[in-house]
């Protein structure tokens, strides 16, 4: 039983992983930050030539999937990719598929 639901959970989470990755703007916001490092919103919203409120919303989905993190300087929020999250999630996805081969 205790099986079962670990394996319920590795699934709720790679639904997590590959819904923030199946949107075109989201890998866009992505690979900015993967080349900046570190951007502002303002910033994002410049690189991908999107409204805010549009780019707003991806990254709160990119954040409940936990492949961004944000830091807060005041009223000024940061995102940078979550390299080691990403390729965890990745990673355990692989495992998952291992482990269904045997």
């Amino acid at each position: 039983m205790e099986a079962s639901r670990d394996l319920e959970a590795r699934l709720r989470q790679a639904v997590r992983f590959f819904y923030a990755l199946k949107d075109p703007v989201r890998l866009r916001i992505l690979l900015a930050l993967a080349r900046a490092g570190e951007m502002t919103v303002t910033e994002i919203v410049q690189a991908v030539r999107l409204a805010q409120p549009l780019v707003s919303w991806h990254l709160a989905r990119l954040r409940a999937a936990a492949l961004v993190q944000v830091t807060r300087d005041g009223r000024l929020a940061r995102y940078t990719l979550d390299r080691n999250a990403l390729e965890r999630q990745w990673a355990d996805f692989l495992a998952l598929l291992q482990e269904a081969s045997r």
